[in-house]
């Protein structure tokens, strides 16, 4: 019964025009620019990088275990690129191509029925912008209002609210006694498949919800992120579809943003990156008003939540990263059951979807030993030292020909992943007692 209410509400909400807004025309702006994958040891491909002074260049991702390197460069620079001794391959041969699949590519409402199953998942045939999550994130709190709870915890720079939500069935367990875990997405405004994957998750465990009583939802309280970055996110669909930062104001006139994955205050080192730049930490941790809002919501308003677990999702290059990011030589407390419980996620995600996940210290994703303001002030880090006992960022899709641009044909496919996932991650940790 639930279920039908809930598809009811989405497709009423469709009816009533939450349609994907116009296409925005950032495309010609990367018209003919192209990501170049180079094959070699990322540390030594980003050190000559740094050193150079004919090249202007964006690094994309990187992985250390599948030894590449990405980076984002115009058609001048990959002429100057290919000088270097390296092995490369263009992997997006038209930036602008690439943006235009990740697109909404029907102008119709959510959808133009009510007859559809009721646990169907047409929420997730294409990328959402920011006022269609919140919507849906509302008729959520309407159709479960008994298990679902959707918290504004402060305001963005551009006045958006950032939004969570608590998803908890009632219990004669105290509050401050049931182990709460945290997922998070849309930290970093481009990667929308991990906006999509918390939104997923959230309507998987609904489903779970709804079936009889369970030891997951008689345990264990959650709380959602799915957009942690709500202005960056909103301009990647109107401005530029590759932001990465947030959108508040810096030092510097014309520079705007902070990365929000550099502001947290543990082990903050200020960024070798200038204010313009992708890395921008900010002058002082928790500059970013998004990480100072979520510092605050849970050290002050409401520090009674036992945090167990916090799983951050990101992309791309598929990996489960384990603390810490900010060094490689710092090892983090029980490290061996951090990797099993990693080993046990990716081989969950290899059993749902065939996809391998390398796992590995979110230093050497990061590349902490090559420069360590990289991965210093990590959301991983500063949850896992002060909140969390179990924590991991999750790498998702892909490792090969998209990146950040990932079709949305793979929501779906790709949030199975991250359920699957998040399930055995619950399962393992109300084990472990």
């Amino acid at each position: 019964m639930w279920g039908t209410r809930l598809l009811v509400a989405v497709l009423v909400c469709g009816a009533h025009g939450l349609a994907p807004p116009q296409q925005p025309l950032v495309f010609p702006k990367y018209h003919n620019e192209k990501v170049v994958r180079i094959t070699e040891d990322p540390k030594n491909v980003l050190s000559v990088l740094a050193s150079a002074n004919n090249i202007t260049y964006q690094k994309w991702g990187s992985s250390a275990s599948e030894r590449f390197v990405d980076i984002h460069v115009d058609e001048d620079n990959h002429a100057v690129l290919q000088s270097f001794s390296w092995s490369c391959q263009v992997i997006i041969e038209n930036l602008a191509d690439a943006i235009a699949e990740t697109m909404p590519q029907h102008q119709d409402p959510v959808v133009e029925t009510t007859q559809a199953h009721p646990l169907s998942e047409i929420f997730f045939r294409e990328y959402r912008p920011l006022e269609t999550i919140d919507a849906w994130l509302g008729i959520l709190q309407q159709t479960f209002p008994d298990i679902v709870s959707v918290e504004e915890i402060g305001q963005t720079y551009e006045h958006r609210p950032l939004k969570i939500v608590h998803i908890s069935r009632p219990s004669d367990i105290d509050h401050g006694k049931r182990k709460t875990v945290v997922v998070t997405g849309g930290t970093h405004a481009r990667e929308w498949v991990s906006v999509s994957s918390v939104c997923y998750a959230i309507y998987s465990l609904l489903q779970l919800y709804l079936e009889e009583p369970n030891k997951i939802s008689d345990q264990l309280d959650f709380l959602f992120i799915p957009v942690m970055n709500p202005d960056g996110y909103a301009y990647t669909w109107t401005e530029d579809r590759l932001w990465k930062k947030n959108r508040q104001e810096t030092h510097l006139p014309k520079c705007f943003g902070i990365d929000i994955d550099h502001s947290f205050e543990f082990h903050w080192t200020r960024s070798s990156d200038w204010a313009c730049g992708e890395e921008y930490s900010g002058e002082s941790p928790f500059e970013a008003l998004e990480a100072r809002m979520w510092h605050q919501y849970l050290n002050s308003t409401n520090d009674d939540h036992n945090i167990y677990g916090y799983i951050d999702l990101h992309s791309y290059s598929q990996e489960v990263l384990y603390p810490y990011a900010f060094s490689c030589s710092e090892q983090p407390r029980d490290e061996e059951n951090l990797i099993e419980l990693a080993y046990g996620i990716s081989k969950t995600i290899r059993r749902q979807s065939g996809k391998n996940y390398n796992v590995l210290p979110a230093c050497i994703d990061k590349d902490s030993d090559l420069l360590p303001d990289l991965g210093s002030g990590s959301a991983l880090d500063f949850m896992y030292h002060n909140r969390a006992y179990w924590a991991y960022q999750l790498k998702l899709r892909d490792s090969g020909s998209h990146g950040f641009l990932l079709p949305s044909k793979y929501i779906e496919p790709v949030g199975r992943e991250v359920a699957a996932a998040i399930y055995y991650f619950c399962t393992f940790i109300l084990s472990d007692e």
